[in-house]
């Protein structure tokens, strides 16, 4: 079953092309990895499956009543809560979820502001936000690439559980190797070969 189809999306920021028309499916239970150099469009993608940017052309269609959770690459909370608190503020939005256990889950400390965590910290919290409400699809915008092998391994544990499809970009080649049932590969905005992408 797909969850989530992009036809012929692109997008452009003002003359310059960031993402050149393409087509991606995302299945049921179905692990992606977007591999690329810096600039190569992988952000710009996951933000118009997210739809948190519109395409410039083409179309992002989503199964009905799919739940989506999205962790950006930059931090998407606020500075001045706690984890704890901005757990509960985004459980409340979303109308379910266990701030708790996602707590415990991610070893995030609970009385100091994000702000002022380690850059560590803030991406497991990211990542524990955009767990809340058991998604069926999760969008990860490299949300590893500031952990420990310990945290990435218990990150991985968590967000590739319950059969949730998971779409994630990563310059960790043996990342996409391990946790991607097949691997898209982008630079300069454009679909590629993924074989000798970063040699």
């Amino acid at each position: 079953m797909t969850l989530v189809r992009a036809s012929g999306v692109a997008k452009r920021f003002g003359g310059r092309q960031a993402l050149a028309p393409l087509d991606l499916e995302l299945g049921q239970a179905e692990a992606v990895a977007l591999v690329g150099p810096n600039g190569a469009g992988k952000s710009t993608l996951i933000s118009l499956l997210a739809c948190a940017l519109k395409p410039s052309a083409g179309r992002v269609e989503w199964a009905p009543g799919i739940r989506v959770g999205w962790a950006p690459q930059r931090p998407a909370q606020y500075g001045r809560l706690s984890a704890r608190e901005n757990l509960e503020l985004f459980a409340r939005l979303e109308g379910s979820g266990d701030p708790g256990t996602l707590l415990d889950r991610f070893e995030l400390p609970s009385d100091r502001p994000s702000e002022q965590l380690s850059v560590g910290s803030r991406q497991r919290l990211n990542v524990a936000i955009a767990l809340l409400g058991d998604p069926d699809v999760l969008l990860l915008d490299e949300p590893t690439a500031s952990l420990d092998p310990a945290q990435r391994r218990r990150l991985w544990e968590t967000a590739a559980g319950d059969g949730r499809a998971v779409l994630f970009a990563t310059q960790h080649l043996e990342e996409a190797e391990r946790h991607a049932d097949r691997v898209v590969a982008l630079r300069d905005g454009e679909l590629v070969s993924a074989e000798g992408l970063f040699e």
